[in-house]
Formats: C-alpha cells, structure tokens, sequence
C-alpha cells in the first residue's frame, strides 16, 4: 500500500486549503482512513478520522468545525478540507490507513499505512 498525500502550502489565517491523500495498491473500501499533524517540536497529534463506509467521523476538538474529512472511491482518495486557518495549525500533516471492518480509528499507532506528509504553514 502507497499513500501519496499532497495539497499543502503556505497560507494566511482565516484562508482554506484542501489536502488530499491517493491510496494506490490496496480498495479504499476496505480500510479506515485519518490525518495527523506534527508541529515542530511536538508529538504527532490526531486530527481527523472516518471509517471505511458510511458517515462515521470524528475530529480533534482543535479543528472541530474548521476541517472536514471525506473520502472518494472512485479516485482511492481521502482528502481533508480546512478552513479558517490559523498559525496553531501549521505542522506536517500525514495521512494514514487501516484495514478494520468498522468504526474510527484515533491514534496513531492503530494506523498500518502512512504517506510521507505534507508541509502546512498559516501565517498570522
């Protein structure tokens, strides 16, 4: 399994970005997807999640109605929609799959695939 996440960039607060995240050699169907962030000099931290059908999400309290996670099958896509930004959110976000039958998965060491990362900076 391959994941190739892509979409970051620099941005001013209050502005949006959507990242996204290919899964190659594996149906997204059968696997639950999440993002995590790591900010310099701190742990990698959850920040959203969905489950490998239906509309089961959760998100971290920090980005709680700013962000929203979705998926596409067709295109083997997990994206990440961000919105009012802010300098607090500047980190690499990573992108991550597991397969699991049902539900959510929250942290990081429940995830077997991760994607490399990709860079997000919020200026103030």
């Amino acid at each position: 399994v391959q994941l190739q996440a892509s979409g970051g960039g620099l941005v001013q607060a209050g502005g949006s970005l959507r990242l996204s995240c290919v899964v190659s050699g594996r149906n997204i169907r059968n696997y639950a997807m999440g993002w995590f962030r790591q900010a310099p000099g701190k742990e990698r931290e959850f920040v959203a999640a969905i489950a490998r059908i239906g509309s089961d999400t959760h998100y971290a309290d920090s980005v709680k109605g700013r962000f929203i996670i979705s998926r596409n099958y067709a295109a083997s896509t997990v994206y990440l929609q961000m919105d009012n930004l802010n300098p607090e959110d500047t980190a690499i976000y990573y992108c991550a799959v597991v397969q699991r039958a049902w539900g959510v998965v929250l942290t990081s060491h429940g995830y077997e695939y991760w994607g490399q990362g990709t860079q997000v900076t919020v200026s103030s």
